[in-house]
């Protein structure tokens, strides 16, 4: 396996991300090193929060968060998954699965030896994380998610299977703009208005995630609509121009170090031929008898996740009678927009636990 790494000059003088990188390295499936990078602040005593990002951010999603938690007395781990951040990766889209990432993860997270963990997992930061635990439940004291799930469609309706299967072989790629328009449908049609984001993040060579990010979390702008015009009429990708940008496009220095982010939003498992299936049907199974805390707090505004949490309150035992909590306000990444709301839950959550 062909394996990329940032140069660390990316990374210097990001905005509010002083944190000291820790490096371990686990094995790929054909004996391939592979780096993954974490971040370990507070004190060495302190309660253990794991804090698991999802696509196509990075560990710096946590920085707002971590000063927060330590504050509170809370030792802070956050890795950056393989294919992102400071890690290491692979170099084709067809190396990165979601059981080759709880794997290599799962390597990461027992070379480390870490235990007495609460875990708290976003986006694919929960698809990981909720197997890792699967593999490793001594591991873990309590759980807390936001605005991610465990996807599991084992009966997809012949209709939208037939639908989905045809946009993603046969449609025009996305823009932008069609994108973004087809994921606010998603409570209506969740597998084809999703396969939008599939399709548009497998097909999009150069994926302008920094853009995306400032979009996102700052807004438009006459300059950014500027440029997407520009975009589609076949001028150079999207550059990010703000810090915020800037900072998530840091760990690609160019189209070819973006295999993770292209790759990972088709392996989410929404359709009944998935290879996942399996392995998504035994995480449900040990969810149905997971006794130990489980505190859900999704955000009312994320058009992707909205609703999510209901399985989890609704079938796992340790989520019974627990506060599960509404983030009003908070989009789809609530560490960047609530960050001081998401650490009180996990704190008051760990402390009356």
């Amino acid at each position: 396996m062909k394996v990329l790494r940032t140069p660390e000059e990316r990374f210097g003088d990001l905005p509010d991300y002083p944190f000291a990188a820790n490096y371990t390295v686990v094995r790929t499936d054909d004996g391939t090193p592979l780096r993954i990078h974490h971040i370990d602040e507070g004190p060495r005593d302190g309660p253990l929060v794991f804090c698991l990002h999802g696509q196509p951010v990075w560990s710096y999603l946590y920085r707002k968060m971590i000063p927060l938690l330590v504050k509170e007395g809370m030792r802070v781990i956050a890795p950056d998954l393989p294919g992102y951040g400071k890690s290491d990766k692979p170099a084709a889209r067809e190396d990165y699965s979601y059981q080759r990432q709880v794997d290599w993860m799962g390597q990461w997270l027992a070379q480390n030896d870490f235990s007495g963990m609460t875990f708290f997992g976003q986006d694919w930061g929960g698809l990981i994380g909720l197997r890792m635990i699967v593999d490793q439940p001594q591991r873990f004291e309590r759980v807390v998610i936001s605005n991610t799930g465990l996807p599991y469609s084992p009966d997809t309706p012949d209709d939208v299977f037939e639908r989905v299967k045809d946009f993603r072989a046969n449609a025009k790629t996305p823009t932008l703009v069609t994108m973004g328009r087809a994921l606010k449908r998603i409570p209506l049609e969740r597998e084809a208005a999703f396969a939008y984001w599939q399709k548009y993040c497998w097909e999009t060579e150069d994926l302008p995630v920094g853009f995306m990010m400032s979009m996102s979390l700052e807004g438009p702008s006459p300059g950014k609509i500027g440029r997407m015009i520009l975009r589609r009429l076949g001028f150079p990708s999207l550059k990010p121009t703000s810090a915020l940008g800037k900072a998530y496009e840091a760990p690609f220095p160019d189209s070819s170090y973006k295999m993770g982010p292209r790759a990972m939003p088709s392996q989410v498992p929404t359709l009944r031929d998935d290879p996942s299936l399996l392995a998504q049907a035994k995480a449900w199974q040990f969810y149905l008898s997971f006794e130990k805390p489980f505190l859900c707090a999704f955000a009312d505004d994320d058009p992707v996740t909205k609703g999510g949490d209901a399985d989890f309150i609704q079938r796992v035992p340790g989520a019974k009678g627990q506060p599960h909590t509404t983030i009003f306000g908070g989009g789809h990444f609530v560490q960047e927009k609530k960050p001081a709301e998401v650490v009180k839950t996990i704190v008051d959550f760990m402390r009356s636990t």
